[in-house]
């Protein structure tokens, strides 16, 4: 069983950087596909970045790249989203989710679709 848990939201202002943090317990970072995905009040979770079980391919949506880039630190069974330029529309809750990645080592994922593990999610208020 995959844990997943993030940190490192809060309530930042317009033009502000923030980097969350989702560790992970139960299984390495080499056998999953990792990603965040977010959640305004009233909108539907959408897909932020994901990356894949070896670091080496990653996704952003458009509303977010160039502005966030999303890591990994096996060492530390951790992943990270550093977001940068932030706007108030990056208002959400932010959740880290991954998926068991056994083929394809350069795998992604670009949809919640079939994705086993969640974590509970952090806050991030951007204020105008």
């Amino acid at each position: 069983q995959v844990q997943l848990a993030e940190s490192g939201g809060g309530l930042v202002q317009a033009g502000d950087s923030l980097r969350l943090s989702c560790a992970a317990s139960g299984r390495t970072l080499s056998s999953l596909a990792m990603g965040w995905f977010r959640q305004a009040p009233g909108k539907e979770r959408e897909l932020v970045a994901s990356i894949s079980r070896t670091g080496g391919n990653s996704y952003y949506e458009d509303p977010v790249k160039g502005r966030f880039t999303i890591s990994r630190d096996s060492a530390k069974n951790t992943i990270y989203l550093q977001m940068n330029s932030l706007k108030p529309e990056d208002t959400a809750v932010y959740y880290c989710a991954a998926t068991l990645s056994r083929g394809y080592s350069e795998y992604i994922f670009r949809s919640d679709y079939g994705l086993e593990y969640w974590g509970k999610g952090t806050l991030v208020t951007v204020s105008s």
